[in-house]
C-alpha cells in the first residue's frame, strides 16, 4: 500500500521546465521510481552539491547530462566510462523510471538524477567551475529564430553554463534537426568564452552512443550534427 501512494505521488508531482512531457510509467519504471530512487535520486534544493561528496570519491571528472529523456544514451556512456560521475538532470518522470531502470540492470554507480527544471538546477545546485563537461543531446527543437524564448540553448543559459565549467571543459549539444543545429552553432560561436573544436560541426566522439531512434533516422538518411565546444583556459 506503501508502495502504491508512492507512486500516485510520483503522478501528482509538477516540475517546472521548458517542456513539461507527460507519459505513462510502465510497472518497471514505477518500481524503480520507489525502489532505487532513495540511493540514487537527489531532490532539488537551494543547496549547492558537493559533487566529490555525492558520489563519495574525488578524482572523477564530473559530467552533466541535461534532459536525458528515456535514459539509454546516459546509461550506456556511464557504463562506458565508469571513472567519471554524472549528474543527470530530466523532467520526464517515465524517463527518469527508464534510467533507473537502467541503473538497477547495469550495477551502474556513477550516475545521480536530479528531477527538475535545469536552469534552476544550474543556479541553485552547482558551484561555479565545478563541471568537467556538459552534454545536450536532442534538445526540442525550437528551430526557429522568432521561437528564441523557447529555445534550451540560448546566450543567456550558455552564459550560465561557461560559469558551473572549470577551464578547459566541455559543452557537447547534439541535434537532427538541422536548422537548429545552425541556431545552436551562432549562440555557441557567440559565446566569448567558448572555443569551438573543429570549424563547425565535430564527428560524433566515441562515448556517444547511437540510440536507436538516431540509427533507424540515419539509415532512413536523416542526418545528426554533434557541436564540441570547450570553455578557453
Amino acid at each position: 500500500m506503501r508502495a502504491m501512494n508512492e507512486i500516485e505521488n510520483i503522478h501528482r508531482r509538477r516540475i517546472r521546465s521548458f517542456v513539461l512531457r507527460q507519459g505513462r510509467l510502465t510497472k518497471g519504471q514505477a518500481r524503480a521510481l520507489v525502489i532505487t530512487w532513495p540511493k540514487f535520486g537527489v531532490d532539488y534544493a537551494e543547496n549547492l552539491l558537493d559533487l566529490d561528496e555525492l558520489f563519495g570519491r574525488k578524482k572523477s571528472k564530473k559530467i552533466l547530462e541535461i534532459g536525458f529523456g528515456m535514459g539509454d544514451a546516459t546509461a550506456k556512456i556511464a557504463q562506458t566510462l565508469p571513472d567519471c560521475d554524472f549528474v543527470a538532470v530530466e523532467v520526464h518522470t517515465p524517463g527518469i523510471g527508464s534510467l533507473l531502470k537502467q541503473i538497477e540492470e547495469l550495477a551502474l554507480t556513477n550516475v545521480r538524477i536530479i528531477q527538475h527544471d535545469a536552469v534552476e538546477v544550474l543556479q541553485h545546485m552547482l558551484a561555479d567551475a565545478s563541471l568537467d563537461g556538459v552534454n545536450i543531446f536532442f534538445p526540442d527543437p525550437w528551430h526557429k529564430k522568432r521561437h528564441h524564448k523557447r529555445r534550451l540553448i540560448q546566450a543567456e543559459f550558455v552564459k550560465l553554463l561557461c560559469a558551473k565549467l572549470k577551464a578547459d571543459a566541455y559543452i557537447h549539444v547534439a541535434t537532427d534537426w538541422q536548422e537548429y543545429a545552425e541556431r545552436v552553432l551562432e549562440v555557441l560561436k557567440a559565446e566569448p568564452q567558448l572555443q569551438n573544436t573543429v570549424a563547425d560541426y565535430a564527428e560524433k566522439p566515441a562515448y556517444r552512443p547511437l540510440t536507436k531512434f538516431e540509427n533507424r533516422g540515419l539509415k532512413l538518411g536523416h542526418g545528426v550534427w554533434d557541436l564540441v565546444f570547450t570553455k578557453k583556459p
